[in-house]
């Protein structure tokens, strides 16, 4: 055994990230690929662990010394038909890998592998993730105790992004990523006929008005140097066209870094969405939830993950200006311990690799997945062995 890591079996990572493409699986349904990880890992001389927060999976390997640290990747695909004619399109109707998750995988278990054959300074524990696609999996598996026997000291992840041009990492200290909030509003007026609405309290009309007037929540209620998003994505009201109904109800969501605002938008969301429903003779009921906090890098592991990223990819091919409006359950695990979350870029035009995340279109450039490998791969050895 020794320290220094092993090389990269990419032909491995290419085959495991098709493999898992073919056959993806929803949120805490990931059975078939959280038995594949346990398998592996088992194989590799880990402790494993499944059923970590319902699908997950955690491996442990532990070396000499006790300082721990954690790799995460998560497992979940997207409610998503696939348009890509490749040949390891998805095999299941209406499901897909519409995020790179199958690649995050696929380079944890490259990393697994590698890890394996060293002389571990410390403990390594990984975190094979479920249901980050909105079910809150990270906070799933905290409470069965992820983080716990043995106790993690710091947390490691990546994302495959394609904002970012293959042999691009983005590593940035402090918030990352935002804030995943989401609303419902429920406008009740009054039914009548489409053709006297006098006698009517229209709510369709009202929910209209609101939509308008949630934007000026970003506009005008919020200091502009705070970064924040208030999008309405749905509305629903009414069944033909010569009613109109008694409701009309709105959703969408909220997206900040943390700050006042992040404090105060569900009473203001709140009040604006009942008063502006007043002014028309309406009533509003809004609730208003808490999905996911921001994802907050830890600043002295953005450092040491940043340094990393530079030898994989060379200092000029490292970005510290990137974050994004995009929510991630990582948050759960650095809101815990220290860590750092990177972007491995994994766009390539001149392969495909150009569609945005949870497109129908979306696929990756495999040449990312030794670098986020690589990546993982060193930031694991280099913390254990500081």
């Amino acid at each position: 055994m020794t320290t220094a890591l092993p090389p990269l079996d990419v032909d491995q990572l290419v085959a495991d990230r098709r493999d898992l493409h073919r056959h993806p699986e929803l949120g805490y349904q990931e059975t078939r690929t959280a038995g594949l990880v346990a398998s592996r890992l088992r194989l590799l001389g880990y402790d494993v662990r499944t059923g970590v927060g319902r699908t997950g999976v955690v491996g442990v390997r532990r070396g000499a010394g006790e300082r721990c640290v954690m790799v995460r990747a998560d497992m979940d695909a997207l409610p998503v038909t696939e348009d890509n004619d490749v040949p390891y399109r998805s095999q299941r109707d209406g499901v897909m890998h519409a995020c790179g998750h199958d690649g995050h995988v696929a380079a944890s278990l490259g990393v697994a592998r590698r890890l394996a054959a060293v002389d571990l300074p410390g403990i390594v524990k990984f975190a094979f993730q479920p249901a980050e696609e909105g079910g809150r999996g990270a906070a799933a598996m905290i409470d069965d105790g992820a983080l716990d026997a043995p106790a993690v000291g710091a947390a490691f992840g990546m994302h495959l992004w394609s904002e970012l041009p293959t042999g691009t990492i983005a590593v940035a200290p402090g918030p990352v990523m935002a804030s995943v909030d989401t609303f419902r509003i429920t406008v009740t007026g009054r039914g009548g006929h489409a053709a006297i609405p006098h006698l009517a309290v229209d709510p369709v009309v009202v929910a209209s008005h609101l939509v308008t007037a949630l934007q000026t929540l970003v506009s005008r209620q919020r200091n502009p140097a705070d970064p924040a998003v208030v999008s309405v994505t749905s509305i629903h009201a009414g069944t033909t066209h010569n009613v109109i109904p008694d409701r009309a109800t709105l959703e969408g969501t909220v997206r900040t870094f943390g700050g006042p605002f992040f404090d105060t938008v569900p009473a203001r969301l709140g009040e604006m969405a009942r008063s502006v429903a007043a002014a028309f003779d309406a009533e509003a009921e809004v609730t208003y939830e808490r999905a996911y906090p921001p994802t907050v890098n830890d600043a002295e592991m953005a450092v040491l993950m940043a340094e990393v990223a530079a030898e994989v990819v060379g200092a000029e091919h490292v970005r510290a200006d990137y974050r994004t409006m995009a929510g991630e359950d990582m948050a759960f695990f650095l809101e815990r311990v220290p860590g750092c979350y990177a972007f491995v870029g994994c766009r390539n035009p001149a392969k495909g690799a150009e569609h945005p995340h949870h497109s129908p279109r979306f696929d990756i450039d495999e040449d990312a997945l030794p670098l986020a490998a690589e990546l993982l791969s060193r930031v694991a050895l280099r913390f254990l062995s500081r």
